[in-house]
This record gives structure tokens, sequence and C-alpha cells, in this order.
């Protein structure tokens, strides 16, 4: 796997997203009240709503649209809904942000 940076954990505002674009589509980068960092593709798996636009809580984000709740961590609607957007991995180094684009990802 190789890691392609990608920025600052500073560059991302607490409970906020920034995207990436990258060869494997738009990506949603979000940080969590607890800085944690995840990365999955910036549209809810019901109508594709921009996820990078919801609103962060714990570790999952409300599309902006229709009040999905998408796991940051698995990229699955919770609750009722069913559906899953992709996951990729990130990881922070020295408040430095990697991620790794891997066509195996987690899938829809």
């Amino acid at each position: 796997m190789s890691w392609i940076a990608i920025g600052s954990l500073d560059d991302i505002p607490v409970r906020g997203a920034r995207c990436v674009n990258t060869p494997l589509g738009r990506i949603a980068v979000f940080r969590t009240a607890e800085d944690q960092v995840f990365a999955i593709e910036d549209h809810c798996p019901h109508k594709g709503g921009p996820l990078s636009q919801g609103i962060v809580h714990g570790t999952s984000v409300t599309c902006p649209l229709h009040n999905w709740v998408i796991s940051l961590e698995t990229g699955k609607a919770l609750g009722a809904d069913e559906g899953q957007t992709r996951t990729h991995p990130v990881k922070v180094e020295d408040r430095r942000l990697f991620i790794a684009l891997e066509r195996s990802a987690k899938a829809a």
C-alpha cells in the first residue's frame, strides 16, 4: 500500500471535512471532535448528496440532503437506512495526513 500526502490535520476543522480529488473520485476526509480522521467517498449512498457538507457527530456524518446518517468508520448507512459508500485508509503522522488509494477498498 502506498501512502499519498494530502495535507495537514489543521487543514480540516474539528467536526468538519475537506475534499481531495483522486483518480478514484472525490474523497471527503473528516476530522472528529476527538481528532480521529476518516476518509470516504464524498457521496451519500442514498441520492449522492455531498457528505463533506454534512454534520459530523461522533464517528458519523449526516447527509445534508435527506438526513441519512453514515458511519465514517465503515461507510454504511445507520438506522433503518441501507447502503454504503467506499472508505479509504487514512493516517496521521506528526499532524500530516496521508491516504492510501486502493481499488479494493470497501465498496458499496
